[in-house]
């Protein structure tokens, strides 16, 4: 019985979200930066709690909540706050 057990434990496992590091999140963070190579703000994928603010016309971005210029980064991009969460706001930003 304690044989069929183990590779459960491993599977389920694999499906936990880890968080990252270098930002301490678990979103689905991905790229170097938003706008620019070794900008704070990134990109983020989708998952079960992010798949809601995803949407064809906008990237989704998430930005740490205490990164400077936030009020900058949010008139040049047209950026429209979604939620937060660990310590990252997250922007939903049109392309179109």
């Amino acid at each position: 019985m304690l044989r069929y057990l183990v590779p459960t434990s491993l599977v389920l496992t694999a499906c936990t979200p880890v968080a990252d590091p270098v930002s301490g999140t678990t979103l689905p963070l991905f790229g170097d930066g938003y706008r620019f190579k070794g900008d704070l703000c990134r990109r983020v994928g989708e998952d079960d709690f992010t798949n809601q603010f995803l949407d064809d016309a906008a990237d989704l971005v998430g930005c740490p909540a205490d990164a400077e210029n936030l009020g900058v980064f949010v008139a040049d991009t047209g950026a429209i706050e979604v939620a937060r969460r660990d310590g990252f706001v997250l922007y939903s930003i049109p392309v179109r």
